[in-house]
């Protein structure tokens, strides 16, 4: 064993002294990270692509690949709330994803004018304990000049396309909304 160490002891690799592991480190931590790849510039027919993608896999939306066209400090409205920042529109989408048992979007028109693109949808919720839920709606998302969506806003009837849902009860909204509101 003593002929094999002293063999291989001219081919041990001298360790350099802690200073110079200290400035590569450094070194190496100063360095920008490689950049992310950038998302394509949204447009009518990006939209739709991503959009499509992610309400239609077995059920359970998935929204990672359409996050990076948010910004970090984006602004989310509809008829239930208002969220500011990716990380709370995240854990909105996660909480609808959640309450959920299957979650469909079909998109309809998808249109452009300067910097706002707007998509008309049908998205169907089916809930664990009521029937599926369509409810027509539209976004209209606000782009940033850097291209990724600054604002999104989200159009929908809520309790009227619920409550057409719901026997006998359906028809009384719409006749009280006609009545007061036609």
């Amino acid at each position: 064993m003593a002929g094999l160490l002293s063999r291989m002891e001219p081919e041990l690799v001298k360790i350099p002294p802690a200073r110079y592991l200290v400035t590569i480190m450094r070194d190496q931590i100063d360095q920008p990270a490689p950049a992310a790849e950038a998302p394509p510039r949204l447009d009518p027919a990006t939209v739709r692509e991503y959009w499509s993608r992610t309400y239609n896999t077995n059920g359970k939306p998935d929204w990672s690949h359409i996050l990076p066209f948010y910004r970090p400090d984006l602004v989310f409205k509809d008829s239930i709330q208002r969220v500011e920042g990716i990380e709370a529109f995240t854990a909105l989408c996660e909480r609808l994803t959640g309450r959920c048992k299957e979650l469909r979007m079909d998109l309809g028109n998808v249109t452009m004018d300067g910097n706002v693109i707007c998509m008309e949808w049908t998205m169907t919720m089916m809930f664990r304990k009521f029937p599926s839920t369509p409810m027509q709606g539209c976004s209209v998302l606000t782009l940033h000049e850097d291209g990724r969506i600054a604002s999104q806003r989200d159009y929908y009837d809520l309790w009227g396309d619920i409550f057409d849902g719901i026997p006998r009860f359906g028809k009384a909204y719409r006749k009280f909304m006609l009545r007061y509101f036609g």
